[in-house]
């Protein structure tokens, strides 16, 4: 995380500088690449107050924060609280955003029939196109799901691998599992 600062009106000391730093760099915590993540930090002081202007740049998210007081340290501190607050709300965003994708996942499956072509070979044509969606549930709520619909062969979620499988039934009335990551 590249961390650049900007003083206005009183003198930079070395110490104010480790302390913004070694505050804001919590932030590293709450972000994915932080190699990319950039913060200007404004410190200024007029009269007896003292202003903390700082913008947070990563990728496509843009962020600032503003805060003053009569002690910069406090400043320091209250801007850091408000900006930990906006990273920790975009990330919760893009978490939810994620969920909801998985959710909505599906498979696409294809009927197929096998038609007769010139001299005498056998051509499949997909005669219908659909898709299923893929519902998060562990191998035995899937063998019932498959019992309860009557279906040949059931798409799901392993809520243990996280993975796509295929439960389907076999001619004996036994059930089998595709598990393609295995």
């Amino acid at each position: 995380m590249n961390i650049t600062f900007n003083f206005k009106n009183f003198e930079p000391s070395d110490h104010l500088k480790e302390y913004a730093t070694s505050r804001f760099e919590k932030i590293s915590k709450y972000i994915s690449d932080s190699d990319t993540a950039e913060i200007q930090v404004n410190l200024s002081v007029e009269k007896f107050r003292q202003m903390a202007d700082i913008v947070f740049v990563q990728d496509n998210v843009h962020l600032s924060a503003y805060q003053e007081s009569e002690d910069m340290y406090a400043t320091i501190d209250m801007v850091l609280d408000k900006l930990e607050a906006q990273v920790k709300k975009i990330r919760e965003r893009m978490k939810e955003k994620k969920r909801k994708a998985q959710k909505e996942k599906s498979v696409r499956y294809d009927i197929l029939s096998l038609g007769m072509g010139d001299g005498g070979t056998r051509i499949p044509t997909i005669e219908k196109s659909d898709n299923l969606p893929v519902k998060p549930m562990n191998i035995d709520e899937a063998a019932m799901q498959l019992d309860n619909l009557n279906y040949e062969f059931l798409v799901f979620r392993n809520s243990e691998t996280d993975r796509v499988n295929v439960i389907y039934k076999r001619k004996n009335d036994d059930y089998g599992l595709i598990d393609p990551g295995v």
